[in-house]
């Protein structure tokens, strides 16, 4: 089922797959070999060796404007994603491939899809307040909110409490779901709540689809893409380091030696589309006297930009505090598991008290894990606190995500 023909939609790369054909974008190190031989091949054929290309280090400037990164690296257009989500499901359909009433769609945190499917015309279903029901209770919820029309479930994670009484509504939702009963719908899920749910209830079939993992090629394009964004603007990108191309896309016809800033990127992000895009936007320089350019010409059609880029092993990235406890790997396992928590909600799915959750909070907010969302209070980790996060709870035993 896998969608090898990048699903000819540029905002959804690579398309919808299985999701136990998931794998993280790791290069193969005959990959890498053979990109360095090549490379090397270049260089005696041009009669030039690293040294000999003199470049000034760049490794100073400074970081674009919000102006700026709203044009060379935009947030994804989240209705231009939903429909291609929609048109990958009509093709996998088409193709006999996958024949659900209810498409599940399961991805890790900040890919988008929740954000894509609020812009459908279809119902949108919100959690109930309360969330602690009785079966019967679930149950009868459930059978006012499933009905002929077509329906969309942004987060699933957020209809369920880690807690003894806090389960049900999932678990009549899934029964519904395997069954095929439950009309016709889209639901996005956390690959963290997700993967609870499969430990709890092994014998879960719905058939999850999840997005692609990009790799270096795929996220190049779709940087490049962005970086379009409509305005006309084409982007070049160079390291600061040593000013290897990093954008536009390389093509056969290609002379420029490129950098392997986007195999780096890839793995670091583990072809996370949102996390690779946070960081991406945190690596993006400008000189000065460009930018002034730049905002100067204006954008318009055929118009060249440029930028730079900053070598990962220079980029400040959030990181979990040192010398968290155990508690703090109970607290950020919790809310990815439920797509963030209020501070209520987190005390009664991990039974630490309101005063040691504040003073755990603050510490994550100060270190740009979390974030805290200003309308419904609840905390957050954020894009590019992220894989220190996952790192963190996989090296102290804590049960991760499959993507």
């Amino acid at each position: 089922m896998a969608t090898e023909n990048d699903s000819g939609q540029p905002c959804l790369p690579g398309g919808l797959i299985p999701l136990d054909q998931w794998s993280t974008p790791d290069v193969s190190v005959r990959k890498t070999l053979r990109a360095g031989f090549k490379d090397i091949l270049e260089q005696l054929r041009s009669g030039l060796t690293p040294e000999s290309e003199a470049f000034e280090s760049l490794d100073d400037l400074p970081s674009l404007s919000a102006k700026k990164l709203k044009r060379y690296a935009p947030e994804p257009d989240a209705s231009a994603f939903a429909s291609a989500i929609l048109e990958q499901l009509g093709a996998l359909r088409q193709q006999g491939v996958y024949n659900r009433g209810v498409s599940f769609i399961v991805v890790p945190p900040f890919s988008g899809v929740s954000e894509a499917l609020l812009t459908l015309p279809s119902r949108v279903i919100e959690p109930p307040d309360n969330l602690f029901m009785t079966e019967q209770d679930a149950d009868c919820w459930w059978d006012e909110q499933l009905g002929d029309d077509d329906w969309v479930v942004p987060e699933l994670a957020n209809f369920w409490l880690r807690h003894r009484s806090g389960l049900n509504l999932m678990k009549s939702f899934f029964a519904r779901v395997a069954l095929d009963s439950a009309g016709r719908g889209i639901v996005a899920c956390s690959s963290w709540c997700w993967q609870f749910w499969v430990r709890y209830w092994p014998e879960l079939h719905v058939g999850p689809l999840t997005l692609a993992p990009l790799d270096s090629e795929r996220l190049t394009g779709w940087l490049d893409f962005l970086a379009h964004g409509g305005t006309g603007w084409s982007l070049t990108a160079r390291m600061t380091n040593d000013g290897l191309y990093v954008l536009p896309p390389k093509t056969d016809e290609s002379k420029e030696k490129y950098s392997c800033f986007m195999q780096d990127l890839a793995n670091a992000a583990r072809g996370n589309r949102g996390v690779a895009h946070a960081i991406w936007r945190r690596a993006l320089r400008a000189k000065p006297e460009e930018d002034t350019e730049q905002d100067e010409n204006g954008a318009g059609a055929g118009k060249t930009a440029e930028c730079w880029v900053v070598p990962f092993d220079q980029l400040s990235l959030p990181g979990v505090p040192q010398s968290s406890g155990q508690q703090a790997g109970i607290v950020l396992h919790a809310l990815l598991l439920h797509s963030g928590l209020t501070i209520d909600a987190l005390e009664l799915v991990t039974g630490i008290t309101a005063r040691e959750l504040t003073m755990l909070l603050s510490r994550f907010l100060r270190a740009d894990v979390i974030v805290q969302d200003e309308n419904t209070q609840a905390y957050q980790l954020t894009p590019l606190g992220y894989p220190s996060v996952r790192k963190h709870l996989q090296a102290r035993g804590f049960s991760v995500d499959g993507c």
